[in-house]
This record gives structure tokens, sequence and C-alpha cells, in this order.
């Protein structure tokens, strides 16, 4: 039998199986209603945790910090939002965080060292799961991004996804990030779409659900590792999953 995710809990959602969590699906959303996915990249396609702490973490440790990988993507949490707004593009943005670290710990960033996490951003990898689950997807819907980066960051990603997507919208050509509904209205008019038929997802309840379902879209948490490096936010999507491989079996049955 299903379950209700309504009466689930932040705590159980770590411990139900791939089963429970695909028959609870099954009552929840209508697959054959959307004509395309939309997608959050960082965090949902492609490993963006291990890329911030594989960047972050040589940083300071060569200034004698440290901090657990909770820690720093907890504190990386905090600073992304106040460096993306007023809009400024992402590889100042992620420069700056850097910076920002060494305020917050007490030492100075050379300017080669706040260049590393941009410079690190093209080689992130996918998740194991996300390419093949995408070509899976893509024989059904069409597939567009909806991603916080810039044009020329995606154009380096998207070589690691393997992937034609329809459309593909970055806070660059908006000028906004999410969880700005800026990038979610400009998707859909370039998709020419009824809201009806657009389901989103994203690995971010404040960047990728909250904005959605305030627009009227659907929204599936993939919910892989927790908030990690995001704001902790409460919402409610009507989906959520452990991973893009559960996705693609419930989406494309």
């Amino acid at each position: 039998m299903g379950l209700n995710w309504a009466s689930v809990t932040w705590g159980d959602i770590t411990t139900l199986s791939s089963t429970q969590q695909q028959n609870t699906a099954k009552a929840t959303l209508n697959f054959d209603s959307f004509k395309a996915l939309t997608f959050d990249c960082y965090g949902t396609l492609i490993d963006w945790e291990t890329g911030l702490l594989n960047a972050l973490k040589p940083i300071l440790a060569a200034h004698g910090r440290e901090l657990s990988d909770t820690q720093i993507l907890k504190l990386y949490s905090e600073l992304e939002p106040r460096e993306q707004n007023p809009y400024r593009r992402y590889h100042e943005v992620l420069a700056n965080i850097v910076r920002r670290f060494g305020e917050k710990l007490g030492f100075t960033v050379s300017e080669e060292e706040a260049k590393q996490l941009p410079k690190s951003l093209p080689h992130w990898l996918p998740f194991p799961d996300t390419v093949a689950a995408l070509r899976e997807l893509q024989r059904k819907y069409r597939l567009a991004i909806i991603s916080n980066t810039d044009d020329d960051f995606f154009a380096a990603t998207a070589r690691h996804l393997d992937t034609d997507f329809a459309e593909v919208v970055t806070a660059e050509q908006a000028r906004a990030y999410k969880p700005s509904l800026l990038p979610f209205q400009l998707a859909l008019q370039r998709l020419g779409l009824p809201r009806e038929q657009v389901l989103h997802v994203g690995q971010s309840i404040h960047h990728d659900v909250l904005p959605a379902k305030s627009l009227g879209w659907s929204a599936v948490l993939v919910y892989r590792r927790g908030f990690g490096a995001t704001v902790p936010t409460k919402g409610e999507p009507d989906l959520i999953v452990p991973d893009l491989k559960t996705l693609a079996k419930l989406a494309c049955r």
C-alpha cells in the first residue's frame, strides 16, 4: 500500500524504501498529463556538493582551517544567496563566496584562490544515475533546464550530460537566480505549453519546489542527501524521489 506524503516527516523520508516511494508516487502524479520536464542542474543532475567540497577544502586546509563537510555546506548555503542579489554572473558569485569564507574564518583569500571554485565547475560530474535516466525520460518528454548558472558554465556541463535539451534557461538569461520566478516564467514561455503540462524536478525546496508550486506547476523533489548546500525550507512537493533512476521508472511506465 502507498504512503500519504502529507503525513510523512522529513526524518521518515530517508528511511523509505524505493518500492514504498514508487507506490506512493503512483497515487500522487499522473505522468501522462505532462509533456515536458524541467530540471534544476547542479545538485539534481550534477553532483554539486562534491564539486564544491573538492574545490573549497584545499583552500581551507592551506589556511589551517578544518571544517566538516556539513559545516562547509551550511556556510555555503548562507553565503550564496547574499551574493546572488542583486544579480551578478555566477562566475563572480562563486569567487565572492570563496572570499566570504576567508572573511568568516579569519584569513585573506588570494585572487588565484578566489578563482578556484568557478574554475572547478566545468569539471563537476553527474550523479551515477543521471545520464541513463535522462535518456529514458527523453523518450517520452521534452526536457529542459532551469539553472542558477551562466551560459558558458552550462555549455561545459552539458558535455557531461549527453542529452539534447529542448530548452536551457540560465540565471544569466533571466538576469535572476531561483527562487525568483523569472527563470521559471521564461522557461514556460519558451516551451509554449500550459503550466499543467510541465513538471519541474529539483533538489531544493527553496530554489525549486516553492517557486514552481507558486506558479501552479507540479514539482518533484529529488531528495538525495537532505538540504546540503541549500537553505533548509519547508514545502510540499507533489512527489519525493531518492534519485533520478526512480523518477524515470515512474514517469516512463
